[in-house]
């Protein structure tokens, strides 16, 4: 990877060793938007090369703005100021457009391992930076499975958001609150949208254990619901924005 500070698309420079290598896939972002999350993912291919190449072809139409390999090399595909192709159909709080309002940073794993230290500390250092230039909340920093619950699994199970809390860069638990909410009602005021079906409680209870509880497993608990109903409470949807 490339070791000189570049340039961002914003005016400013990055501490974080980047190497540039813009892909076609991205356009403006709609209606004058600025980005207000920041979506993770993993790639789940075998190697930072065939991600590269994969976000970098026309004939896919994805892309994102950041691929971060397991050594703590990264590379930008998309100035930040532009619309990457990485989120899909999805929403959170309420933003459907998720294309429109995010960051997307794409590590390379398969989703069936650790993420490596070298990894996430890059990943960190560039957080850090973008949340900075934009102004975005660590509440507005969420996995692909989050604005997607039931057709997207990363960042997965593997991916320790807790660590990331500890720095400030995203969020883990909230303050404990008394009242309790129903859990719809908790989940819809955290960000997540209901999915359809007739199995919406046990996809959308998967979605947030994949983060929050990875070891949990069985019906919907009351640990489930306290953990949930103070993310809720502390650090609704409408902050992030």
């Amino acid at each position: 990877m490339g070791s000189a500070t570049i340039s961002l698309g914003s005016g400013k420079l990055s501490l974080l060793s980047i190497e540039r290598r813009l892909s076609p896939n991205f356009g403006p972002r709609k209606g004058g938007v600025l980005p207000s999350l920041i979506v993770l993912h993993y790639t789940a291919m075998p190697d930072a090369q065939a991600a590269v190449e994969r976000l970098s072809d026309p004939a896919h139409e994805v892309s994102a703005h950041y691929l971060l390999d397991q050594s703590g090399g990264a590379v930008q595909l998309v100035p930040e100021a532009q619309r990457a192709w990485h989120a899909g159909a999805g929403a959170w709080g309420d933003c459907t457009d998720i294309n429109s309002a995010s960051i997307g940073i794409e590590l390379c794993n398969a989703g069936d391992h650790a993420f490596p230290a070298a990894q996430i500390q890059a990943l960190k250092s560039l957080l850090k930076e973008v949340m900075q230039r934009w102004g975005i909340a660590a509440q507005a920093v969420i996995g692909h499975s989050d604005m997607a619950p039931g057709r997207k699994q990363d960042p997965g199970r593997w991916f320790e958001w807790q660590d990331l809390a500890k720095d400030g860069l995203a969020v883990y638990r909230g303050a404990p609150h008394r009242h309790q909410l129903p859990f719809f009602e908790a989940a819809e005021r955290f960000g997540y949208r209901r999915p359809e079906g007739a199995n919406s409680e046990q996809t959308l209870l998967e979605t947030f254990r994949q983060r929050f509880r990875p070891k949990a497993t069985g019906p919907l608990g009351e640990d489930d619901l306290k953990i949930l109903s103070d993310l809720a409470q502390t650090y609704p949807a409408a902050k992030a924005f």
